[in-house]
């Protein structure tokens, strides 16, 4: 069952920032590799960002140097920060660990526009 709720996503012009988080139990977002996926309509649910529990970070091709995520264990929470937004960026972000997303769990996820 899905803990993770995330949050931050809105309607915004190209070339803006925007922030998302993703807040869950400790037992969860501390100890477990986490990551960013983006779903938009009539595609396949990719993976956008990770962070391992010590904070290395992998990105997919089209956001490196635009996206950063990073991780508060104090707060259960994982970030990512999306700067300088493309339309292409348009979509539902999930933030999951593997095994969850792997086994089809999701939460309600939090939608970005990005109007050019």
């Amino acid at each position: 069952q899905v803990q993770l709720v995330e949050s931050g996503g809105g309607s915004v012009q190209a070339g803006a920032s925007l922030t998302l988080s993703c807040t869950g139990p400790a037992i969860i977002v501390r100890v477990n590799e986490m990551g960013w996926y983006r779903q938009v309509p009539g595609k396949q649910r990719e993976l956008v960002a990770s962070i391992t529990v010590l904070g290395s970070a992998d990105y997919l091709d089209s956001v490196k140097g635009r996206f950063t995520v990073s991780r508060d264990n104090d707060k259960n929470t994982v970030y990512l920060q999306m700067d300088n937004v493309h339309p292409e960026d348009t979509g539902v972000y999930y933030c999951n660990t593997d095994r969850s997303a792997k086994a089809g769990y999701w939460g309600q996820g939090t939608q970005v526009t990005v109007s050019s």
